[in-house]
């Protein structure tokens, strides 16, 4: 995967369209100096970036990264400047577009996958949780320091870590606040994929050679699927597979060559 086209320095987040025809766009978190930390403005930027993305139908995947070597590194609470935090809470000027950026991430309809190719701590983790998947450098620093800082979660970290690696495993990466890498996040089943660094770009190209290689309708219905597996229980989610209409369009295309 080739770098972004530069771009001016204030520009928090860069959208580019590389790969297959441009049927791949990947977003990249670009403060590399700041390690990426996030600010209300990245969010905003991040937040649009997105909307826009969900609704162009020539987009099938969208890659979630940051420049230079982090993801990023959470979130900038220099960018708070001298509010205070209430409760344990960052406030409105950060939840508002995390959770505006997080549940894009989660429902729009093409498949995300985040590129974690290095330092992800706390507010990013939550970010990369967020997406359909995730490919991990093996070297990348991951963690959930919420506790270490005395704030509390409000971006889905403590219902999303749970059913990426079991109940125990959560409690114990939130409670202990420690590092792990990237390696050990594919071992715990968070990360879909793990890789050397240097080697990280392949991994993810093949994965998004192997998953667009399907039909687009069908990875549509499969992520909207899978969503109602996390937040219904199983009757109802198996109701709802079986009562649910998806328009899929080439199916009798790709039956052809085996009827």
């Amino acid at each position: 995967m080739s770098d972004p086209v530069p771009v001016p320095a204030e520009t928090e987040v860069l959208v580019t369209h590389e790969q297959h025809d441009g049927a791949v766009a990947t977003v990249t978190l670009h403060r590399p100096e700041a390690l990426n930390a996030i600010t209300p403005t990245m969010l905003g930027s991040l937040g649009d970036a997105l909307e826009g993305l969900a609704a162009d139908p020539a987009t099938r995947l969208v890659i979630l990264t940051g420049a230079g070597r982090a993801f990023s590194a959470g979130v900038d609470l220099k960018a708070l400047g001298d509010r205070e935090l209430h409760n344990g809470k960052v406030g409105d000027i950060l939840d508002l577009p995390a959770r505006r950026v997080t549940a894009l991430l989660a429902t729009m309809p093409q498949v995300t996958v985040a590129k974690v190719n290095g330092f992800c701590f706390t507010g990013a983790l939550e970010l990369a949780l967020a997406c359909d998947l995730m490919v991990v450098a093996d070297e990348a620093k991951l963690g959930d320091t919420h506790a270490k800082f005395g704030i509390r979660p409000t971006w889905g970290m403590s219902q999303r870590l749970p059913r990426a690696v079991g109940m125990q495993a959560a409690r114990e990466l939130s409670l202990t606040a420690r590092t792990f890498t990237g390696a050990e996040a594919k071992a715990m089943g968070m990360a879909a994929r793990s890789a050397p660094a240097a080697e990280l770009d392949g991994e993810v190209a093949e994965l998004v050679t192997a998953i667009l290689a399907n039909s687009d309708d069908a990875l549509r219905a499969y992520k909207d699927l899978y969503r109602q597996t996390q937040e219904l229980p199983l009757t109802q989610a198996l109701a709802y597979e079986y009562g649910t209409d998806y328009d899929i369009a080439d199916t009798a295309e790709r039956l052809a060559g085996f009827r």
